[in-house]
């Protein structure tokens, strides 16, 4: 019983560290650039927003909640809610 116990413990830990985790951040948009798909946030942090997202009702200003995944060193935004 250990045994399989230690197995099933190996491949979460496994699973684990090779996932990607979403976290969730909010802020003001402080810039927009349309072209490039990405906006700044207030404090600085850099959200780059994913094709199928839509950026219509993103504006600087606007206050939004985003869940996004690390990839490649960027903050790819998953969702976007603007409230």
């Amino acid at each position: 019983m250990r045994k399989v116990i230690g197995i099933v413990v190996a491949l979460l830990l496994v699973v684990a560290a090779g996932g990607v985790w979403a976290d969730e951040i909010q802020g003001k948009i402080k810039s927009l650039d349309t072209v490039k798909r990405v906006f700044g946030l207030e404090d600085g942090t850099q959200i780059w927003v994913s094709e199928g997202l839509s950026m219509d009702t993103l504006k600087e200003g606007a206050s939004v909640r985003a869940t996004y995944e690390e990839r490649d060193g960027k903050k790819l935004a998953t969702s976007i809610v603007v409230q």
